[in-house]
């Protein structure tokens, strides 16, 4: 009996449905074999098509209504697998079993119905977070076009907060994706960039004429307090006038097409950090926490130098501080965030910290990136997860000047560097 409670619980692991074929109700037996082929087969359909066609199997599971419809078989298939094994226990007949032998067997039929269950509900949770997280940030719908074999992102860290006044997009860069291999080109704008061309297509060159002639930061608050009208289906299309208006100045410097852009909260991004338990970061000067006076005088607090792990809070301050060093130096550190952070952020850490990552997410990102494109950039961010990111500083320690730059300079190495790219 005992010889026979085991078999039946290692054929209930690994074919639900078959223990009741041999020894119980044959019609729930036939249901639960059916369901165990079906799922067997759908999940060698999806693993072909994973490595086939990656993604056709992002888009099934980062479509919300697709990814709804998969999350409640999987809790359907959870339900099923524990009534099944637990059946099984009955079918064990343990009441003929010595008390000891009795209480192991039917523990492991308990633990195993559990881990079963478990095993289907956390996915499908991990499912539903997924798609709840897509729809919250994902709010456009759609699809975008890749420009010249290129996707062409513009990624913008604002310096809005309580001791600021109005918004001015501190940090810019353009992140170009190669459609095909995801091979990235990050193309870093200073924040006192002058003189951007202006696009020949952009309601811009009504007020400024062929060039914006102030700093690049300060458009953003320029035209959203004088010339929002400029944009009317801005925010019908996910965005801003400010947004938009950097957006044309960024395709003026860099000459690339931009699709769509991603701003970072700063109150998001502390809680990234914090999620993923601080960064290690090595110090290299003294820095100021808040104030505005340049010699750090009226700071609220100092990081120092030296090697040591940051909080989210403190990270904040350590890629935005810029009183005593310049604009260069803080670009700099802010890639160097970048960069810690995507080297935290496993695969097998995303896993196991899914929930909360996804929650940090929901508050660090706004985008008009439509929902149609969740899937393809999933896919080229794993295509490219090996690769170095080529990096383009138009900072004057790779001979581009700010203040009297050279278009035409700029726009062939950035063409040079997406060649080199591919």
């Amino acid at each position: 009996m005992r010889k026979r409670a085991i078999f039946l619980l290692i054929l209930g692991l690994l074919l639900p449905g078959s223990p009741q074929l041999l020894a119980g109700n044959r019609l729930l037996g036939k249901i639960g074999i059916r369901a165990t082929i079906v799922g067997w087969v759908s999940i060698a359909i999806l693993a072909v098509l994973f490595f086939v066609k990656r993604s056709w199997v992002l888009t099934l599971l980062t479509t919300p209504t697709l990814g709804g419809i998969v999350s409640i078989i999987l809790y359907v298939y959870g339900f099923g697998f524990a009534i099944l094994l637990l059946d099984a226990f009955r079918l064990s007949l343990l009441g003929r079993l010595y008390p000891v032998g009795r209480y192991v067997i039917i523990s492991l039929f308990l633990i195993f119905s559990f881990l079963a269950a478990s095993v289907f509900v956390t996915g499908a949770n991990i499912l539903k977070t997924a798609d709840n997280t897509v729809e919250s940030i994902f709010s456009q719908k759609g699809f975008s076009s890749a420009s010249n074999g290129r996707y062409n992102i513009l990624l913008l860290g604002s310096d809005a907060g309580k001791d600021r006044f109005g918004v001015r997009t501190d940090s810019m860069s353009v992140l170009s994706i190669n459609a095909d291999t995801g091979a990235m080109v990050n193309i870093g704008i200073p924040r006192n960039l002058q003189h951007a061309p202006i696009p020949a297509d952009s309601p811009l060159r009504k007020f400024y004429g062929e060039s914006w002639d102030d700093l690049m930061n300060a458009v953003y608050k320029n035209v959203t307090d004088n010339h929002s009208s400029a944009y009317p289906d801005a925010r019908k299309n996910g965005s801003t006038p400010g947004i938009e208006a950097v957006r044309d100045l960024a395709e003026g410097v860099t000459g690339l097409k931009i699709q769509s852009y991603v701003m970072i909260n700063m109150t998001g991004f502390k809680m990234l950090v914090d999620t993923v338990g601080g960064l290690t970061v090595d110090v290299k000067q003294r820095l100021p926490i808040g104030g505005q006076l340049d010699d750090g005088s009226d700071a609220s607090g100092w990081i120092e130098p030296g090697v040591q792990t940051l909080d989210g809070r403190l990270a904040l301050w350590y890629a935005r501080s810029r009183h005593g060093t310049s604009d260069y130096s803080r670009m700099a550190r802010q890639h160097q965030i970048e960069q810690l952070l995507l080297k935290k952020i496993t695969p097998a850490f995303a896993l196991s910290h899914f929930e909360a990552l996804t929650n940090a997410a929901k508050n660090l990102i706004t985008t008009n990136i439509p929902d149609g494109m969740a899937a393809t950039y999933v896919d080229l961010a794993l295509s490219g997860k090996g690769k170095r990111i080529k990096s383009v500083e138009l900072v004057p320690k790779y001979g581009f000047e700010p203040d009297v730059p050279n278009y035409e300079k700029i726009h062939t190495a950035i063409a040079v560097a997406i060649k080199a790219s591919k």
